[in-house]
């Protein structure tokens, strides 16, 4: 990115850049071009705090003084971890002549202008120390723009609607999906199973219960239509749950998915399945919870109406060119 991003924003004639939170060195290659820039999360926020918990871990909100012991721990590991990147980044500031900074202070990588959420607030643990520049639009997606996928809908019968789906990276979980079959033995559901487009319908072999399998499925459409859906806490599926109304079961697997995971079950939109602890019996337990007891439903069909009313991209545009002009 500090090799080849200046160049081609040059060639390109680019007059501000959006640059993912997560990207440390954003605000670095903004600064030598001398160009305005907007910080957009399109994973969790990352923004610290001693209440909140890291955000690369599945911890409980506990804003106690224990809770903050934790936290502290939690937040300075992951500053350790993250030295290489910050010493690569000094060494380009150093070359490109810029002042050095506090590469731990995050303040200091996002922008001062704006940064933008695509969570809602209210799917967020409290909060106090978030800048005024801190804006929660909703999900940032063009659902029309969505190549169309077949599916065997003729299959589908007047049974509660389950939906498994471990998003298009982790999804090579086969056994996952092996036991989310078993756990819905017995509930008369109907149960449909994507595997994200990275595998054949046949690696399966043998799935109890025939639940329709298919490589890739219409995700959106399914959702309008299911009871339920088991799901990885991948943000951008956890959104679409909610969008919907749909409560979740969640099997967080990497990266913010635990954290993502935690906040569901804080919202009461789901429970979460750990992925070490991923047995039949434990399944089984949080789908019939999820799937027969309303609080669960209520709260995601709540948080359709707060992520109606966010503003999305509109909202999202309105800043970007305000910040801009």
């Amino acid at each position: 990115m500090l090799q080849e991003v200046p160049q081609a924003c040059r060639r390109s004639g680019v007059e501000a850049l959006l640059i993912d939170q997560a990207l440390f060195e954003g605000s670095t290659i903004a600064e030598y071009l001398n160009l305005p820039f907007i910080t957009v999360c399109n994973a969790l926020l990352f923004n610290p705090e001693p209440t909140v918990p890291p955000a690369l871990t599945g911890w409980d909100y506990d804003p106690s003084w224990l809770g903050q012991l934790r936290n502290q721990i939690g937040n300075s590991l992951l500053e350790l971890a993250g030295t290489p990147v910050k010493l690569l980044i000094s060494e380009y500031r150093r070359k490109w002549n810029l002042e050095p900074i506090d590469l731990s202070n995050k303040l200091n990588i996002w922008s001062k202008k704006a940064i933008i959420s695509q969570q809602p607030r209210s799917f967020e643990f409290s909060r106090q120390e978030l800048p005024d520049y801190f804006h929660f639009v909703g999900p940032l997606v063009n659902n029309a723009a969505r190549t169309a996928i077949p599916f065997p809908w003729e299959k589908l019968t007047d049974k509660p609607l389950i939906y498994a789906s471990l998003g298009t990276i982790q999804n090579k979980l086969i056994w996952v999906f092996i036991q989310i079959a078993y756990a819905c033995l017995g509930l008369d559901v109907q149960l449909v199973i994507s595997l994200g487009g990275a595998s054949e319908p046949e690696e399966l072999g043998y799935v109890p219960g025939k639940p329709i399998v298919v490589k890739a499925a219409p995700q959106l459409d399914l959702l309008k239509r299911a009871s339920l859906c088991i799901t990885h806490a991948g943000m951008n599926t956890t959104l679409e749950c909610l969008s919907n109304g749909v409560p979740m079961v969640a099997i967080p697997i990497t990266n913010d998915q635990p954290a993502v995971a935690a906040r569901i079950a804080w919202t009461k939109t789901g429970e979460v399945a750990n992925l070490d602890n991923c047995t039949i019996d434990a399944l089984k337990t949080a789908i019939a919870q999820v799937l027969y007891q309303p609080q669960y439903r209520q709260n995601a069909l709540k948080f359709k109406t707060k992520i109606a009313q966010a503003g999305g991209v509109t909202k999202a545009a309105e800043i970007i060119e305000n910040v801009i002009s």
